[in-house]
């Protein structure tokens, strides 16, 4: 190989490129990090296919004897069929609402010159600290007052805006140049024109994030159901696994499985949308 005076040093010392131990050590810390995450997820699924009656005799790791009828049986007793009508219309339409909310808001705060504008987004902020189980006897009054307990809005309107949401939004709003919103203005659009033609398809990391993040909490979320809710019919996932878990107390196979028909939605929806999340979540910091 030919070496001159702009070959990089890295090449004039040789074809083999060292990699710094740091970055090696960075590797070996993310590898130990990501297996002690996904090792109870492991056992778990291990547990599921193992058959009743094994589980307590060490068996679990054994490939001998497993079985998938675990799954067919908890989908069976569970009733999960229903649970996941109700979980995933409960999820969609909370989703939905905090999307047209959160986008609005945030809209109106990233853009919007109005006076009390920072006391309105500290009191957005001031919100996130506050835990939900707090506002439970006002919601649930409300609730009451308006005839809608053991109704799917009682599931649904408590946390139709969320200012996590407003603050995404508004925080991704602001990485957007004005000067598009100004060239759509020119061109004869309105502000929500504007915001659903040109904001909205610009901010789609944002919204996928924010769709992610709604979702998987209202899929995951078992203190409504349980509070605002008592026909059998309005359960939801979360709270058919935990009436399972109930019945099934000593079956550890049977109840792994339901853990994991439960699971496997949001986990397939994160891997599909984990690079528009990553991009929002990237984002939404480069400007306050």
């Amino acid at each position: 190989m030919n070496v001159n005076a702009n070959t990089p040093p890295d090449l004039r010392a040789g074809t083999n490129l060292s990699i710094p131990w740091q970055d090696w050590l960075s590797l070996v810390l993310l590898w130990v990090g990501a297996g002690v995450v996904l090792l109870p997820l492991f056992v778990v699924f291990l547990t599921s296919l193992t058959p009743s009656g094994m589980v307590s005799n060490l068996n679990v790791g054994s490939t001998t004897g497993w079985t998938w009828a675990n799954y067919r049986e908890a989908w069976e007793r569970g009733n999960f069929l229903l649970a996941f009508a109700n979980s995933t219309l409960v999820a969609l339409a909370v989703t939905a609402l905090q999307i047209l909310t959160s986008a609005l808001a945030g809209y109106a705060l990233a853009r919007f010159k109005f006076w009390g504008r920072q006391a309105v987004l500290l009191i957005v902020l001031a919100t996130l600290v506050i835990p939900f189980q707090l506002l439970v006897i006002p919601v649930f009054l409300v609730l009451k007052w308006g005839h809608l307990i053991n109704t799917y809005a009682a599931l649904i309107l408590p946390t139709a805006a969320n200012g996590f949401g407003i603050f995404l939004m508004r925080q991704y709003f602001q990485t957007i140049p004005v000067e598009l919103e100004e060239a759509a203005a020119i061109d004869g659009a309105n502000r929500l024109q504007i915001l659903w033609r040109v904001m909205l398809p610009l901010a789609r990391p944002a919204l996928v994030t924010l769709f992610l993040f709604t979702f998987i909490a209202e899929w995951n979320d078992l203190f409504k159901p349980l509070v605002f809710t008592t026909r059998p019919e309005l359960r939801t996932v979360q709270l058919a696994l935990a009436e399972f878990q109930e019945q099934f107390t000593n079956n550890w196979s049977l109840m792994m499985a339901a853990v994991v028909i439960a699971t496997i939605p949001v986990v397939v929806l994160f891997l599909v949308g984990q690079r528009q999340f990553i991009r929002g979540i990237a984002a939404t910091g480069i400007k306050n």
